[in-house]
């Protein structure tokens, strides 16, 4: 989707073009995925008030890989008109050769242990030492996925503000992750107010949100043409491991908030040390994969509107 917006090759003073279009798609896609999420906790509370819950389980399940389908069913439907070439076997190992793609399925992992870590402890602890009854759970789900509808929007026009490119909004969704573990470590052994947990969840579904779309953003512009199924692969099982791995940590000691805290804040500042001092960019990652050329070099994005951009901001360093 993104080089049909930019084309395959563009110029480095194009580059901000495609960040800022390839940022559109995915913090819109991850706000839609969290007004999915909002419509599945509903269904859940609504199907766990039947006498059965297991056989309510079940119908929740099943009704999770209904909606999966449908996400994919384009897949099975379109129709590629390009004959595409034979892959190698080495194909699916391809993204060990790009270090800041490596890179970012690092800060993939660390980021969905992080959050989901938190998110189940936070949990946990609501339902276990607050006592929450169902309608006040689901006040607080309903809240954590339905904030990003508004939030993630809101920051897309901050990033152009500030010019960040991927790896900054990364580190801006983990330094949201670091306050809120932060903040249940501190105060882990005291009584939490319904602000207060509607404000955690504010804050932890922004940084949730951030994280996952700016990792998708970052693997992308690393990915070179014709391998970003590989990559998209390799980014949903890292993630998914990540996910598991969280949840894990956080479901072995459901009393202890502090603890799953604790380590939620350790995995996000390791998530911090990986994105500064692991040479991650992304104007770096699709250079390597071939989608960035020097200015001096000819050709650039056959979309039209984007050479006149450049030429404007060749003129404009000319000129100073």
């Amino acid at each position: 989707m993104v080089r049909g917006f930019t084309g395959p090759t563009l110029k480095k003073s194009q580059f901000q073009d495609r960040r800022g279009i390839s940022a559109w798609l995915s913090l819109y896609a991850a706000a839609a995925g969290s007004l999915g999420a909002a419509i599945m906790s509903s269904f859940t509370y609504h199907m766990l008030r039947e006498e059965e819950e297991f056989i309510s389980l079940w119908v929740v399940s099943i009704f999770s890989g209904i909606k999966w389908l449908c996400g994919i069913f384009h897949f099975f439907v379109t129709k590629r008109p390009c004959v595409n070439p034979p892959i190698s076997k080495s194909h699916a190992l391809s993204i060990f050769k790009f270090p800041h793609a490596v890179g970012g399925l690092v800060g993939a992992f660390l980021s969905s242990a992080t959050t989901m870590c938190l998110f189940t402890g936070g949990v946990l602890y609501l339902v276990g030492q607050l006592c929450y009854d169902p309608r006040s759970l689901l006040c607080f789900w309903l809240m954590y996925f339905i904030f990003p509808l508004f939030s993630l929007p809101l920051l897309q026009p901050l990033q152009h503000f500030i010019k960040a490119n991927a790896v900054k909004m990364q580190l801006m969704g983990f330094f949201l992750s670091l306050i809120t573990s932060g903040y249940g470590f501190f105060f882990g052994g005291s009584v939490w107010k319904q602000h207060h947990v509607l404000l955690f969840a504010a804050v932890q579904s922004t940084s949730a949100g951030l994280l996952h779309a700016f990792g998708r953003v970052l693997l992308m512009d690393c990915s070179p043409p014709g391998k970003e199924g590989a990559f998209s692969a390799w980014f949903s099982w890292t993630k998914a491991l990540g996910t598991c791995a969280g949840f894990a940590v956080a479901s072995a000691i459901p009393g202890n908030v502090s603890t799953s805290f604790g380590l939620s804040f350790i995995t996000a500042v390791c998530g911090v040390l990986v994105l500064i001092f692991g040479n991650i960019s992304d104007s770096g990652g699709a250079k390597a994969a071939g989608h960035v050329r020097h200015d001096s070099e000819e050709g650039g994005s056959p979309v039209q509107g984007l050479d006149a951009a450049a030429t404007a901001y060749e003129m404009q360093e000319s000129a100073r």
